[in-house]
């Protein structure tokens, strides 16, 4: 696909290049949206054949599957609106009252399930009865979440301190840790609790678990990635009247401002880079950006997703928790895969550097082994299929002093704007992250775009 929708207005009689964005994951797609949703010309820009970034899809002998589980909270409300202007806000599930079963591979359960309480009360009564915790380790968790809500997540020497040795300085032994907040911590920031940064953990226990008693109510895509994200940005913005360019490389963003895609120059009246930080520090000029080498050595931590096709149904969870074992996180993918008679599951697996260059071969020894003990019903079935998906660079290594090197969206050159999980949203490298940088660095490019045109004098 080379384009739709128009490639430049006019303003005053004057054609107006358009908005470059370069990117298309979903900081790239919420900015290109957001500018031709206030009417300006934009032209998003793909180095791949598809949209959607870090969320895509792709068939396996007729089962759809995705990259990897993604899921957002209650409390993402920039990405939720994402989803309704992409007209798929009736294509994910979220659960009406936050409900987690989280399984050991001894068989035993525990169950956190939010009660009819205003927070931060509402989960008060799920940890009184989790069973995995001793009644003494209960008492410490609440301590411990009350500890937490009197952090201030902005306060810079939260950004140099490390969750693990929080934690441990505020009475929370290992067992609460393994059964508990790192259920949470390693999903939310793809890193272990004694390398993650103190402060964007607190946004996190903070925001969705010990706010708004809805905040962390759980959503899941009930279609594939490919078709929720890239497939209805697709069409979103051709309705718009934006352009998109997939299989276009952008080697280079110049002064005027301007992008170089395949050796040539194409004029833009503000630029947008929403690539990910350290291809984004390849293209913005040192000039532009004198820090980007800062944010060029955020690093990477990698996701690891093992997928599972059984003959049969093994579970009736539609989603579940695992600590005491390689698996981390259980996903139903059944009906979302297109898969007619067996089970999809997904196994997701954050800070996955144990994982992330074992053999697949490997894997299997490990894994549905590791779901036999996990989930009875697996040890009668047959597993038809396995396979893994791995994504090296799925997050910035959010570590101590990693806030600090975050940019903002602006740059010292007038019309170029920084997007993506990594700039300084507030929120860890998440899909919420994302869509707010999006929405920031489209804010940023209007303000611009306006000035320029009063100074031009046109109406």
């Amino acid at each position: 696909m080379n384009g739709t929708g128009r490639a430049n207005d006019t303003r005053g009689g004057a054609a107006v290049p358009p908005v470059a964005v370069v990117g298309g994951g979903l900081a790239g797609i919420t900015a290109a949206l957001a500018l031709a949703e206030a009417g300006w010309p934009v032209t998003l820009y793909e180095a791949r054949p598809r949209l959607g970034g870090a969320t895509c899809s792709f068939d396996r002998g007729g089962l759809t599957a995705d990259n990897g589980q993604h899921v957002f909270l209650r409390c993402c409300t920039a990405y939720l609106g994402l989803l309704h202007r992409l007209g798929s806000a009736g294509r994910v599930r979220l659960q009406e009252r936050f409900d987690v079963r989280v399984l050991t591979p001894q068989g035993g359960t525990g169950r956190l399930r939010r009660a009819a309480l205003p927070g931060p009360f509402h989960l008060l009564p799920a940890l009184a009865r989790y069973r995995l915790l001793s009644p003494a380790d209960r008492l410490r968790a609440v301590r411990g979440a009350l500890a937490l809500r009197g952090l201030d997540p902005a306060e810079p020497a939260l950004d140099r301190a490390a969750l693990g040795g929080w934690l441990a300085a505020n009475g929370q032994r290992e067992s609460v840790r393994r059964a508990l907040w790192d259920l949470f911590a390693v999903a939310a920031l793809n890193i272990p609790p004694e390398e993650a940064a103190l402060g964007p953990a607190a946004m996190v226990f903070k925001t969705a678990l010990l706010g708004r008693a809805d905040a962390a109510d759980i959503g899941v895509p009930s279609v594939p990635l490919g078709d929720l994200h890239g497939g209805a940005a697709l069409a979103a913005i051709a309705r718009l009247g934006g352009r998109v360019r997939l299989r276009a490389k952008v080697d280079a963003v110049l002064p005027g401002p301007a992008i170089r895609v395949d050796g040539r120059r194409i004029e833009a009246s503000a630029v947008v880079v929403a690539a990910p930080h350290g291809q984004a520090a390849r293209l913005v000029p040192a000039e532009a950006a004198p820090d980007r080498d800062a944010w060029a050595g955020l690093g990477a931590s990698p996701i690891v997703n093992v997928h599972v096709v059984y003959d049969r149904p093994v579970t009736r969870l539609p989603l579940a928790a695992v600590v005491g074992s390689p698996v981390q996180w259980i996903f139903d993918r059944t009906a979302a895969g297109g898969l007619g008679r067996g089970q999809y599951l997904t196994v997701s697996v954050s800070a996955a550097r144990r994982w992330i260059d074992v053999p697949t071969a490997m894997m299997r020894q490990v894994f549905p082994p590791e779901l036999e003990r996990l989930l009875p019903d697996a040890r009668r079935a047959r597993v038809v299929d396995f396979f893994v998906t791995r994504e090296r660079r799925a997050t910035f290594r959010q570590a101590p002093g990693s806030g600090e090197l975050r940019p903002g969206a602006a740059t010292r050159w007038p019309g170029l704007f920084l997007a993506g999980a990594w700039t300084d949203t507030g929120w860890p490298d998440t899909m919420e992250g994302a869509v707010r940088s999006g929405l920031q660095a489209a804010r940023l490019a209007r303000r611009h775009l306006e000035r320029t045109r009063a100074r031009e004098g046109s109406p």
